[in-house]
């Protein structure tokens, strides 16, 4: 068995982005006909007790007090969450690691260049190594995930490379191959496939999902222009680092013929309008077989 949690379901900004007055924003804001969501990120679990958390976005405390299951029980501190897994340094995936600095154990898992990217800052330095181990992920090796006490927790993740860039804020330093990354959770017999940005779907990602039993893809940007189009940004979805939902090339078309695992939209984009909820983008893209996530949302995995 495998449970899941959507904890955030929006791009970096979240939505309504606090300084936006866009259309999308502002039914979010006032509850007209879309939901708010926060930042991008899932909780997994073998147990329904012990949870994996996919990348710790700036909302991350807020989305802890949301959600019960990650409520801690019994003694006067501890934490359901056994690791946390980054998928890439961008600040909407790493920021709520400050929200876990009180010297609370939990392993730390990225790639090398995430990894290094967090050591060259100093306020990370506030989460303690020696509390918090960092581990980095060999990519296409499946790893065994443990539980604190050093015990199995039945799951297994495979971290690999997807076409991707540098963060942000390191963009001047040039983009390293394992800085963009997929993780694949299964307990042996059903799989999670979790790409939060893919920035070009290649074959092998889409072998991976035709194998998977849950899918949750980039569902940035509805068209590759939008945000030049509707005067939010000067920047296309390409050199944001992410595919469009409905571009050739995108998620719809390119998971078309991946009849086996549930589809799911995430880490969307305020300025996309999948977001409202009677919009015909968002007709178009469930009768299409995709689920647009909302924050809290679950889902079960059982073997058959």
């Amino acid at each position: 068995m495998i449970d899941v949690i959507v904890l955030g379901s929006a791009a970096g900004g979240g939505f309504p982005q606090w300084n936006s007055a866009a259309p999308g924003c502002v039914a979010a804001r006032t509850r007209q006909g879309a939901r708010p969501r926060t930042q991008a990120s899932i909780a997994v679990s073998a147990d329904g007790e012990h949870w994996f958390v996919l990348n710790a976005s700036p909302d991350l405390r807020q989305q802890i007090i949301e959600t019960p299951a990650l409520h801690h029980q019994g003694s006067l501190r501890g934490t359901p969450i056994q690791s946390v897994i980054l998928t890439c340094g961008e600040i909407d995936a790493i920021t709520g690691l400050l929200t876990l600095r009180e010297r609370e154990p939990f392993t730390l898992m990225a790639s090398d260049s995430t990894l290094e990217q967090l050591a060259a800052n100093p306020i990370f330095g506030a989460l303690d190594p020696a509390i918090v181990p960092r581990v980095p992920l060999t990519l296409d090796a499946p790893t065994a995930l443990k539980l604190k006490d050093g015990s199995q927790s039945g799951l297994t993740l495979t971290a690999f490379a997807v076409p991707g860039k540098a963060p942000l804020y390191a963009e001047a330093e040039g983009s390293r191959p394992d800085e963009t990354l997929g993780v694949s959770i299964t307990d042996g017999t059903q799989t999670v496939l979790f790409i939060p940005g893919c920035a070009h779907i290649t074959p092998e990602i889409i072998e991976r999902a035709s194998q998977a039993d849950l899918l949750f893809f980039d569902g940035t940007l509805w068209r590759d222009d939008e945000m030049i189009r509707a005067g939010l940004s000067p920047k296309t979805g390409q050199r944001m680092g992410h595919v469009s939902v409905r571009d050739s090339g995108g998620p719809v078309e390119c998971f078309a013929s991946c009849s086996k695992p549930r589809k799911v939209l995430i880490h969307i984009n305020n300025s996309n309008p999948v977001l409202m909820e009677d919009s015909p983008e968002r007709k178009d893209v469930e009768s299409a077989g995709w689920t647009v996530s909302e924050d809290g949302m679950t889902f079960r995995l059982e073997t058959p």
